[in-house]
């Protein structure tokens, strides 16, 4: 092998077209690198086989069947025509097939790159850095061969299924529907202005959603500190009882808090509450809580603010222990009163502190289901309720939920899904960007 590169660079194109001939070749042939090219050759040789060789031999699962099975939709590569409960599984498997293949190209593009570098190494010591001793190839490995198991549960868990979801918002696949067909953007045109009730019910439940998200996140934030200030005042006496008893509200369960809640307030005589304020005389007849739009929407902002409040209380105190005392007794001496000292001093270190997490309070309400589904379940209907089964209460999630495990109509509900992904993916990594571990390179 001694002699076939030149230490000048001039050989930089062999080392590309041996690299983009076949996966590992150069690193055999030209750049003594045994181990790693024949790797590269196996993962190669498997991909051609589950490819080409099974296609060919029409036996075995077949990635290019997968893709052109997906493709066609109910008509195979083959020409078989596939009943209606393969079709969903067809799906999954051009999903799978186009994962695996966009990874074998990354992993080529690897190939490349590496051999490249390689070799741009060699030009520089004028020689090979040979096969690499046992022990050092595994401790240098050692990351990939760790990381390995976490990428193919992320692969299989988490991108598959995401893409899965996505790709039937370009169908038109119903549970009542269940042979559909690609449709392109037409459901995207249906919902964003094709059909005047859907927009309109889009457009409600996503201002509704906006205006939830907002008013969840500031009432709990303020009312969380709020409390924290005045359990920090020395005047008093059994602050820590106080903070047991605010804490509970967060230590129960959503789910189980909120159906008490909805057994309390229940519209009809056995509710508690109406039962209490009709003995009370306060009432004559049972009030229905859900029935009103505008009264379901502020009990769910009022309620949503007893159990969140206490997370950001204990944020607050905890941000507070690290404002000097001798910063607040300045500020006494000065003359400052406890609003001045909360609006100046507390206020501005604590919002210093917290206002990462209200971004991502925030994005957590946007798609907080529990605090609405096991409220109100979306109660109570309006005009347009019974063509979109949108509701009165319900955020863009609670009716993803609504579309998908009632109604079985996944194809708006991808729509909305993608809706939702695009708006709140930038903000998670705009706020994840800002984090100091991510700006010094520590996870």
């Amino acid at each position: 092998m001694k002699g076939l590169l030149k230490t000048n660079g001039k050989d930089k194109t062999k080392v590309l077209i041996f690299s983009l001939l076949f996966m590992g070749l150069a690193h055999l042939c030209l750049l003594k690198r045994r181990g790693k090219g024949l790797a590269l050759a196996f993962i190669e040789i498997m991909f051609l086989m589950f490819t080409v060789v099974t296609t060919l031999v029409g036996s075995g699962p077949s990635i290019y069947y997968a893709i052109m099975d997906m493709t066609n939709y109910g008509v195979g590569a083959d020409g078989v025509v596939y009943n209606a409960q393969a079709h969903n599984f067809i799906l999954i498997e051009g999903v799978m097939a186009m994962v695996i293949t966009f990874l074998f190209l990354v992993v080529y593009g690897f190939s490349v790159r590496d051999a490249l570098n390689t070799y741009k190494k060699y030009c520089i010591s004028k020689k090979f850095e040979g096969n690499k001793t046992a022990s050092r190839t595994i401790d240098e490995s050692f990351p990939i061969f760790a990381l390995a198991p976490a990428v193919v549960l992320v692969l299989f868990f988490v991108i598959i299924p995401l893409v899965f979801a996505a790709v039937v918002a370009f169908t038109d696949y119903t549970t009542v529907n269940q042979n559909f067909k690609w449709v392109g953007f037409e459901n995207f045109k249906y919902i964003f202005g094709g059909n005047a009730v859907w927009s309109s019910a889009l457009g409600s439940v996503v201002a509704w959603t906006l205006v939830w998200a907002i008013l969840a996140t500031f009432t709990c934030y303020f009312g969380g500190l709020i409390v924290a200030v005045l359990l920090s005042d020395n005047k008093i006496k059994m602050a820590p009882y106080f903070r047991t008893i605010f804490i509970l509200p967060y230590a129960i369960p959503a789910i189980v808090s909120m159906r008490v809640w909805f057994s309390l307030l229940n519209g009809t005589s056995g509710g508690i509450v109406n039962r209490t304020l009709m003995d009370l005389h306060l009432i004559s007849k049972p009030v229905s809580f859900f029935s009103s739009v505008a009264m379901a929407r502020f009990l769910c902002i009022l309620i949503n603010l007893w159990a969140g409040f206490p997370y950001f209380m204990l944020l607050s105190m905890g941000t507070m222990t690290s404002i000097s005392g001798d910063v607040l007794e300045a500020a006494k001496i000065d003359g400052a009163s406890k609003f001045q000292i909360f609006k100046s001093i507390t206020l501005p270190l604590v919002l210093y502190q917290t206002a990462p997490l209200i971004i991502m309070s925030f994005v957590h309400n946007i798609n907080n289901f529990g605090a609405i589904y096991y409220l109100t379940g979306g109660a109570p209907n309006t005009k347009m309720s019974t063509s979109t089964f949108a509701q009165g209460t319900d955020i863009v999630v609670t009716w993803i939920y609504k579309l998908t495990v009632d109604q079985g109509q996944y194809r708006y509900a991808s729509v909305l899904a993608i809706m939702v992904f695009m708006v709140l993916c930038p903000v998670a990594v705009w706020n994840f960007r800002r984090t100091k571990s991510f700006k010094e390179g520590e996870l």
